[in-house]
């Protein structure tokens, strides 16, 4: 599925769909908020929430007080809903419509959270490229939540890819130190369970030596 195609999915699937009919629905992003906590940063970090969709996580780190927050995603209507359920508080954030391997951040980032967009790219290149956005814009840390090798094959009718913690760390490694790992079941609306893996990372620099 190329980006056009990719985009026109998941605009239908915001348009058509309300957050109790869609499988990664959170009333409280625990686990998500746990990591970013873990951090500690201080509430002027810039954190950024990719494929946050209409995620309760800005919801979230609004009420604790953080103030440099942007959410992308590659549907503008899932965006939308997220503004129109924020009202006045969305004036706060810095909303980006984007294909993630299409970003082009104009600033860093201390925190890059991603819960459920990695396992969305199949292809290295796609993974390639979204690492190159990533090893460029993040300065402080990483969390990234995908489907574990016990979780499902798809969603929302497409197919994504599963990671163990082994595999994952491999494909950060060029630039990410792995901090810590969990496994945690996602129960649906629909009362079915979800195998997520959630790992974070610090971002490291190799330092290059001269050679005479």
């Amino acid at each position: 599925m190329d980006n056009t195609n990719r985009k026109n999915h998941w605009e239908t699937v915001y348009e058509t769909k309300n957050p109790d009919q869609v499988s990664w629905t959170q009333e409280i992003p625990k686990t998500s908020l746990d990591f970013i906590s873990s951090f500690g940063i201080t509430k002027d970090a810039k954190i950024i929430d990719i494929g946050g969709g209409d995620s309760k996580l800005v919801d979230y780190l609004l009420d604790k007080g953080f103030e440099n927050i942007t959410v992308l995603d590659i549907s503008e209507k899932a965006l939308e809903k997220a503004k129109k359920r924020l009202g006045d508080k969305a004036k706060k954030v810095n909303w980006v419509v984007s294909d993630i391997t299409e970003f082009e951040p104009n600033t860093t980032f201390d925190i890059w959270h991603d819960r459920a967009t990695f396992h969305f790219l199949t292809t290295p290149e796609q993974v390639a490229k979204y690492m190159e956005i990533a090893r460029k814009s993040v300065i402080g840390f990483m969390t990234i939540g995908t489907f574990s090798e016990n979780g499902p094959t798809k969603c929302s009718g497409l197919q994504i890819k599963q990671y163990t913690e082994k595999t994952l760390t491999k494909e950060l490694e060029n630039g990410f130190d792995k901090i810590r790992c969990i496994t945690e079941d996602h129960k649906t609306p629909f009362s079915t369970l979800q195998n997520f893996l959630f790992c974070s990372f610090k971002r490291h620099y190799e330092i290059k030596r001269q050679t005479n």
